[in-house]
């Protein structure tokens, strides 16, 4: 099980919470393809997403929880922070990648949540040393 989700699960079980789990498809990559090659691509990481959307909250709901899943497109920081805001969370897990805190967070999707949100944020490793505990 991913780390976020394992770590995610945890909190949710502990404090008896509801999770909703966010996909965010980053769409600003593509400005510079055509028309069907976006719709082509954007297709692809949506069905990719619903994926990962469906398995996350089969996890959740494996342990009692209830769960709501939403799909976006746009800025995934932007995104995770007004969907935070409009569903009220107490509480945003995500995962960072790398073990340099400093030096691979700046400017990242993590670090903007972190540095933007209202509510506590929990960044999980999810670099491939990490991934091994």
């Amino acid at each position: 099980m991913d780390r976020v989700v394992r770590t995610a699960l945890d909190v949710a079980e502990r404090r008896g919470a509801s999770v909703d789990v966010l996909y965010v498809v980053d769409d600003r990559a593509f400005l510079t393809l055509d028309d069907a090659r976006t719709d082509e691509v954007l297709d692809d990481l949506e069905s990719g997403g619903r994926r990962a959307l469906q398995e996350t909250a089969t996890q959740f709901e494996d342990a009692g929880l209830a769960v709501e899943t939403t799909m976006r497109r746009g800025n995934p920081a932007d995104e995770i922070l007004t969907y935070a805001e409009e569903v009220d969370a107490d509480l945003i897990a995500m995962g960072n990648h790398g073990a340099d805190y400093e030096r691979n967070l700046l400017g990242s999707v993590s670090q903007k949540v972190v540095t933007m949100a209202t509510v506590p944020v929990l960044t999980v490793g999810v670099d491939e040393r990490a991934a091994d505990d």
